[in-house]
């Protein structure tokens, strides 16, 4: 089992930059599959990035390519979200999720573990 704590959200000008930080318990960190979604107010949850286990193969939406860019830290048990660029529409609660490692052909599919989400604000 595994455990999610999300930070660094905040308010931020259009065009700024966030990193979300997501920290988790237990010594299984490593065996993870780790993604960001997001929700914003009257909208389903949606996959943003998530990164496999060894950190080799990273998945975006492609709203989000090139303006964000998950890492993580398996000897920190932590997953990074760097964001740029942000626009308005980018606004919402960003959720941390941890899940099996998708087939080599497949797509990240969360798994049952997530975070208590942390906000994100962009706006002049």
């Amino acid at each position: 089992q595994v455990q999610l704590v999300e930070s660094g959200g905040g308010l931020v000008q259009p065009g700024g930059s966030l990193r979300l930080s997501c920290a988790a318990s237990g010594r299984t960190f490593s065996s993870y599959a780790m993604g960001w979604f997001r929700q914003a107010p009257g909208k389903e949850r949606e996959f943003v990035v998530g990164i496999t286990s060894s950190g080799g193969r990273k998945y975006y939406a492609n709203s989000v390519k090139g303006r964000f860019t998950i890492s993580r830290d398996n000897a920190k048990n932590t997953v990074t979200l760097q964001i740029d660029s942000l626009k308005p529409e980018d606004t919402a609660v960003y959720y941390c999720n941890a899940a099996q490692d998708p087939p080599f052909s497949g797509s990240y599919y969360p798994g049952d573990y997530w975070g208590q989400g942390t906000q994100v604000t962009v706006s002049s």
